[in-house]
C-alpha cells in the first residue's frame, strides 16, 4: 500500500503532456483510508504560454528582418539627428544673444516653469473633488458660448476684438 501511495501523489518533473481523459480511465488504485488521490493535473495553461511564446518569436523575427531592410544606416540617421540638434542650438544662442536683459529673461523663465509646476498640481488636487470637475467645465462652456456670441458671430463685433488685441500688443510691445 505504501508504494501505490507513494506512485500516486508523486508528480513528473518531465515537459511532456499528460493526458487528462486518459488518466480518468486508468483504474483506480486500492481505495483505503490512508491513499489519496489527486485529480489529474491539466496544463491548458501551459499549451497556451507555449502558442503565445511562438507568436511574439515570430513578432519579433519580423521586426528584425523590417529593421534590417530599411535604406537608412544608423550612421546617417546619427548625423541627421545631430545636424538638426545643432541647428537649433544655434538658432537658440542667437536668440539668446540678442536678448538685453539677461537677469529678467531667466526670471521669468524660472518663475513660468514654477507657476505652470504649481498649477498643474492645483489643477490635479481641484480634479480629485467631486462635482467641482462638471461645475467647473460648464462654466467654461457657458463662458465660451458667451464670448463666441458677443464677439466672433457677427463682422463688427470680429472687427472690434481684433482692434482690441492689435492695440493691447501695440501697448505691451511699445510700438506705434
Amino acid at each position: 500500500m505504501a508504494s501505490a501511495s507513494s506512485t500516486a501523489l508523486s508528480l513528473s518533473s518531465s515537459s511532456t503532456f499528460v493526458d487528462a481523459k486518459a488518466l480518468a480511465r486508468q483504474k483506480p488504485l486500492a481505495s483505503s483510508p490512508q491513499c489519496i488521490t489527486l485529480p489529474p493535473l491539466t496544463f491548458q495553461s501551459q499549451i497556451r504560454l507555449s502558442e503565445n511564446t511562438a507568436y511574439f518569436r515570430k513578432m519579433a523575427r519580423n521586426v528584425v528582418v523590417a529593421m534590417a531592410t530599411t535604406t537608412e544606416t544608423p550612421t546617417e540617421l546619427v548625423t541627421t539627428t545631430t545636424t538638426e540638434t545643432t541647428e537649433i542650438t544655434k538658432i537658440v544662442q542667437e536668440a539668446w544673444d540678442k536678448v538685453e536683459d539677461k537677469y529678467a529673461v531667466s526670471t521669468l523663465v524660472f518663475v513660468v516653469i514654477v507657476s505652470l509646476w504649481g498649477s498643474t498640481g492645483i489643477v490635479s488636487a481641484i480634479d480629485r473633488l467631486p462635482l467641482i470637475p462638471v461645475i467647473l467645465e460648464l462654466v467654461g462652456i457657458g463662458y465660451t458660448t458667451w464670448f463666441v456670441y458677443k464677439n466672433l458671430i457677427f463682422k463688427p463685433d470680429r472687427d472690434a476684438l481684433f482692434q482690441k488685441i492689435s492695440d493691447a500688443y501695440k501697448e505691451i510691445t511699445g510700438s506705434s
